[in-house]
């Protein structure tokens, strides 16, 4: 296992499909983050202006670097519909070399 203090994951959810592939398909295109994962939907149950509301939405699990994670939530919050969309930057202790190498490779700005 190599070392990973330079990697990140975001998550975050998107209200539909939709959205969701378009983010993936924005945040990868412009190397904000080298890979987006969509999960299945799922229900979200929250309070939100005091009421308990419950949405399906779709997972969203980005891979990026730590120096690119600011300019990727800028992007994510820009094409996000929620006033509060969740964004959630969680560090990666480690993984495999060659993977991690191509995280750093696919996040790197042009």
């Amino acid at each position: 296992m190599t070392l990973a203090n330079d990697i990140v994951v975001v998550l975050s959810n998107a209200p539909d499909l939709l959205l969701a592939k378009r983010i993936a398909h924005v945040l990868v295109e412009e190397h904000l983050a080298a890979c987006v994962n969509l999960g299945a939907p799922g229900l979200s149950m929250y309070m939100w202006e005091g009421v308990l509301e419950g949405a399906e939405e779709i997972p969203l699990t980005m891979k990026t670097t730590l120096a690119r994670a600011p300019a990727l939530i800028a992007r994510l919050t820009q094409l996000h519909p929620y006033e509060v969309p969740e964004v959630l930057v969680l560090p990666v202790s480690g993984g495999s070399k060659s993977y991690l190498e191509w995280v750093r490779s696919a996040s790197l700005p042009e």
